[in-house]
């Protein structure tokens, strides 16, 4: 949904306020989002103890990690990235899945797309990145083949 710079309420388009006057609404739902994400936190043993998460384990949020990996990806392919198409959390870093535009064809229902897996070590540095899947834009996944 459009919002301006200075208001990031995900209701701002529906919303008939005078600018500036915060939404009533939203600020509940944060309040009932850090409710249950606190809830989420605890391990399930019921102890009180929080599980690790991957940014505390990492230094790296999950959120850089998948920036990072975009941006490496197109950088050294030059391709024009479409999305993340994963991202997990190893031992040593971040494994982050980009689909791009391997090649562009008219109509564009012909392009072909491909998938390169960049591999980032705690501190969002590349170790190294690879093509796992190339394939024409419409077919169906058949499994992972491809």
């Amino acid at each position: 949904m459009p919002t301006t710079r200075g208001d990031r309420s995900p209701t701002r388009a529906t919303s008939r306020r005078p600018r500036g006057e915060p939404d009533e609404g939203y600020d509940d739902r944060v309040r009932d989002d850090r409710a249950y994400n606190d809830d989420d936190d605890r391990d399930d043993a019921g102890s009180g103890r929080r599980r690790p998460r991957a940014e505390a384990r990492s230094g790296l949020p999950a959120s850089s990690a998948a920036r990072a990996g975009l941006e490496y990806v197109a950088e050294l392919t030059g391709k024009a990235p479409i999305g993340i198409t994963s991202l997990e959390r190893g031992e040593s870093g971040w494994s982050v899945g980009v689909e791009v535009v391997e090649d562009r064809r008219v109509p564009s229902s012909g392009d072909i797309l491909a998938v390169y897996v960049a591999e980032l070590d705690d501190d969002g540095e590349l170790l190294g990145y690879r093509r796992v899947r190339r394939y024409a834009r419409g077919r169906g996944d058949a499994g992972g083949a491809g």
